[in-house]
């Protein structure tokens, strides 16, 4: 019993041993090629299970998605204008034609990504050199990524790769141009304040100035129309008074000797040193009026 285990679990170990060695399995996410002695002879790239003659025949597997290049350290360009600008970028490419991907750069990912940054760099330089700092920036940015998508995807055709897509991450000034430019862009910001607090102080004076024109204008206009009232009113006064005068000129001296007494003895320690004679207390020794009922 225990030989045929044995020999059962040496004959599923062949067979398992004997199938990888036959059947090869392709997934949606790879491609392959089929070498006999070292000669490509079929490429596989739809998914599916396959199979290939053992010890004659061999497979390599290839990425079918996109893939994606990005630079380590942002490349040096200069500019129509002579200026040195800092480009840090990504491309996106995938194999197309699986069999010259391998006879162009063996089947070697590195090397596809060098000749791709090969193309793509002599293409920014040339685009670099015929625009301006602010072209390349911001003005013509997407214009410049697809002349560049355009031309390493012509270039990579040869060696079996699509260009999917090349974008430009970041354009910077390198640093010491950059202090340059912030230095020159906080002068003319601080100018551009200046003018503005000179503005507004110049307007605020005038505001000011008018609003204290107003204030004088309001004032005499108003000590005018009081003055006109006073005067008025003073007539009006004066008017009675001579009126109630004409009618009855004993009675209006004696009331208005009794307003003065009034007023000249408001409180307790009011005083007054007058001559007994004195007119003052003329209706004080002689109560009765003359003419009075």
């Amino acid at each position: 019993m225990r030989n045929f285990s044995s020999g059962l679990l040496g004959v599923v170990v062949a067979l398992v041993f004997f199938g990888s060695s036959v059947i090869y399995i392709v997934d949606e996410r790879q491609q392959a090629i089929l070498f006999q002695l070292g000669e490509v002879i079929d490429v596989k790239t739809s998914p599916g299970l396959y199979f290939k003659i053992p010890i004659a025949q061999n497979v390599l597997y290839f990425e079918k998605r996109i893939l994606t290049m990005d630079t380590d350290e942002p490349e040096r360009f200069i500019t129509s204008e002579k200026k040195n600008v800092l480009v840090d970028l990504f491309v996106k490419w995938r194999i197309v034609d699986v069999k010259q991907y391998y006879i162009s750069v063996r089947g070697d990912e590195g090397l596809a990504q060098t000749r791709l940054a090969q193309t793509i760099n002599a293409s920014l330089r040339d685009e670099f050199g015929n625009r301006t700092v602010h072209d390349v920036v911001s003005g013509e940015r997407d214009r410049i990524m697809e002349i560049m998508r355009q031309k390493a995807d012509n270039d990579a055709r040869s060696i079996g790769v699509e260009v999917v897509d090349v974008r430009l991450k970041r354009v910077d000034l390198p640093q010491e141009v950059s202090e340059s430019v912030y230095r020159r862009m906080e002068a003319e910001r601080k100018r551009v304040a200046n003018e503005l607090r000179s503005t507004g102080a110049a307007e605020s004076e005038k505001i000011r100035a008018d609003a204290d024109k107003q204030r004088e204008i309001v004032l005499a206009e108003a000590y005018r129309e009081a003055q006109k009232n006073m005067g008025q009113g003073d007539g009006q006064a004066a008017a009675i008074y001579a009126s109630a005068f004409e009618k009855d000129a004993e009675f209006y001296a004696f009331w208005r000797s009794i307003d003065a007494y009034k007023q000249s003895f408001k409180s307790k320690g009011d005083m007054m040193v007058l001559e007994p004679t004195s007119d003052f207390f003329k209706y004080l020794k002689q109560p009765s009026i003359t003419g009075t009922k």
